[in-house]
């Protein structure tokens, strides 16, 4: 195979991400303690907070704390204050202790590809959280490039393609979402490949197209090594 460019995702792809913010949640749930609405109905409303937040103040466990803090404000049953919030915020602030855990199969399947292609870790959210998640993840030696952008949409990945001139028909987006990974790289001129996680955020999941000429769908990283 002639030499390809494969960018690939980070949160929920390399390593395990979404699981620590579902456990913050529970927590909150646990602390607001509703009388009457379900955990599926207080994360409806924390996802309306998100969904409008996250086009002013991004994404980050930092964002995620402002957001639970607003949601305690309009659910609560009694009168907050500022230890309250600084108590919900916590939640979420203690992900950023969390270890990197890896995905089943990331490390060989990315040390392998990287002697064949040319890799790009592409990720969204806080720079500075991203930026250390790489780190910490002992996977940076693998990549020639890492860019942290604070949305992922096809202006991103066409803005991406030129500034590293990428042959749009070699380049392949690899990640679990398909609102930030799939589509928008699609729709950018982009191939694409999907993987599936089982705790994807419910604000990533988006319907994919039935088929796609550009698009290939696996269900396991390791699976990568039989197509490049």
């Amino acid at each position: 195979m002639k030499r390809q460019f494969l960018i690939l995702d980070a949160d929920d792809t390399l390593w395990e991400n979404n699981v620590y913010f579902e456990t913050a949640f529970d927590q909150f749930c646990e602390y607001l303690a509703h009388s009457s609405l379900s955990p599926a109905e207080i994360r409806a409303v924390l996802d309306e907070i998100e969904r409008v937040n996250a086009k002013i103040h991004g994404y980050g466990c930092r964002n995620f704390a402002r957001n639970l803090g607003e949601c305690l404000r309009r659910l609560a049953e009694r009168d907050i204050g500022e230890a309250d919030l600084t108590r919900v915020a916590e939640f979420a602030h203690a992900i950023l202790d969390k270890p990197i855990e890896l995905i089943e199969g990331v490390e060989d399947t990315v040390a392998e590809l990287s002697e064949r292609h040319d890799l790009t870790v592409f990720t969204k959210g806080d720079p500075e959280e991203q930026r250390l998640k790489i780190e910490r993840s002992g996977l940076e030696r693998y990549f020639r490039h890492a860019a942290i952008v604070k949305e992922k949409d096809q202006a991103a990945y066409e803005q991406l393609a030129a500034e590293r001139s990428l042959s749009r028909e070699r380049t392949w987006m690899i990640g679990n979402s398909p609102k930030s990974d799939i589509n928008p790289a699609l729709a950018a001129g982009l191939r694409a490949v999907y993987v599936p996680h089982p705790r994807t955020w419910s604000l990533e999941r988006e319907q994919l197209p039935a088929s796609h000429p550009r698009l290939l769908v696996i269900q396991r990283i390791r699976e990568l090594t039989q197509h490049f």
